[in-house]
């Protein structure tokens, strides 16, 4: 179980002009979330230090450094495994990388809007039903989102 998540330091940088085109028009963004530090505070608690990045390849960058603690009876295993391999088990995984991701992204989506970079995640769209003969159907529970 994760106990607290603090970010440390946060980078955005934008490095394309603003209203310059990208390359057909087009930005590949990808995430990446890495465990950078991990070691036992106690036997069944962990000190966990990570590394969020957004990269827009030529465009810009967004990284957030930060620390959770993790709680679990197997923490200093975990410790243990973690320094040997720099792998840990999957559900032990994929419970910090989730953590992390849902700290992050949403950070990663306002530095994004204030640097006018694309969003890291696709935003909902709204979306209205057509009538028959190409007109929007009246809507009396409101509009579907995808």
């Amino acid at each position: 179980m994760i106990a607290r998540l603090e970010f440390k330091n946060i980078e955005a940088r934008r490095f394309a002009k603003v209203f310059e085109k990208t390359p057909q028009g087009q930005v590949r963004i990808d995430h990446n979330s890495t465990v950078t530090l991990m070691t036992e505070t106690s036997s069944s608690e962990a000190y966990i230090e990570f590394a969020y990045t957004t990269s827009y390849g030529a465009i810009g960058v967004i990284k957030v450094d930060g620390a959770l603690v993790y709680h679990g009876e197997n923490a200093g295993e975990l410790v243990s495994q973690w320094r040997e391999t720099k792998k840990m088990p999957n559900p032990i995984a994929s419970e910090i990388h989730t953590t992390v991701m849902h700290a992050c992204v949403p950070e990663a989506v306002n530095l994004a809007k204030v640097l006018r970079l694309p969003p890291p995640i696709p935003l909902p769209q709204v979306k209205f039903q057509q009538q028959k003969g190409g007109q929007a159907a009246e809507v009396h529970t409101g509009p579907e989102f995808q």
